[in-house]
């Protein structure tokens, strides 16, 4: 019997704080142990240049570093397959393919989006690769057929847009090959948006204000 597909991620733009890990990390780990679920998790270094394509290097570094938080927290190469974005060029290929089916209204309508934008005070130079990455998130999910994704509950807008993007492709190429996933949540939704050290709604590695899996004792 074919088991169910898991795929998640995270961007590598620094290291993973605590906030990672009550919000996804830990839950991976336990869907990952009870061995019920194909699994994949990806470093989604492509997604991370829609706001670092002048920082090259911190993305460089960053794969590495995200990497060992990853084994860190539990993640088991033996059980799951860890893999990099870029590796699989297929993923921006579909991408392309899936603008076409998005109007920008519904992009700048998604409300993760919009949050983002305003934390990072973008103005009149928002980059466009930002704007329509949750379309890149949503090829990489569907690429693998993935059934759930265990994220955080302020990615929901992305799993809808998600499956709005499955829901359009099958009905104008009249097919099912595509799969609605399904959104996997922590249980405790306030402890998914931990507050940041600075007092800001959410920890966050843009903000610097977390407290980093790899920070000394």
């Amino acid at each position: 019997m074919t088991k169910p597909i898991i795929l998640t991620g995270d961007r590598p733009t620094g290291k993973l704080h605590i906030g990672h890990y009550v919000g996804s990390l830990r839950n991976r780990v336990l869907l990952q142990d009870q061995g019920k679920y194909e699994m994949f998790v990806f470093l989604a270094d492509q997604q991370a240049l829609t706001d670092h394509a002048k920082d090259p290097q911190t993305i460089v570094e960053s794969i590495g570093n995200v990497a060992l938080d990853y084994l860190a927290a539990g993640l088991d190469p033996e059980k799951v397959t860890i893999f990099i974005q870029s590796q699989i060029p297929e993923l921006a290929e579909l991408s392309m393919y899936y603008m076409n089916l998005v109007s920008l209204a519904r992009l700048e309508r998604n409300p993760t989006v919009k949050t983002e934008i305003a934390q990072k005070g973008f103005g009149e130079s928002l980059p466009t690769g930002f704007l329509v990455y949750p379309i890149s998130q949503a090829a990489d999910i569907t690429a693998f057929k993935a059934n759930y994704v265990p994220v955080g509950h302020d990615q929901k807008p992305m799993i809808e847009q998600t499956r709005e993007i499955v829901r359009s492709f099958n009905h104008a190429y009249q097919t099912d090959v595509l799969v609605e996933p399904e959104g996997i949540y922590p249980e405790n939704e306030a402890a998914g948006r931990l507050p940041g050290l600075d007092g800001n709604a959410k920890m966050s590695k843009s903000l610097n204000n977390g407290i980093y899996l790899a920070d000394d004792m």
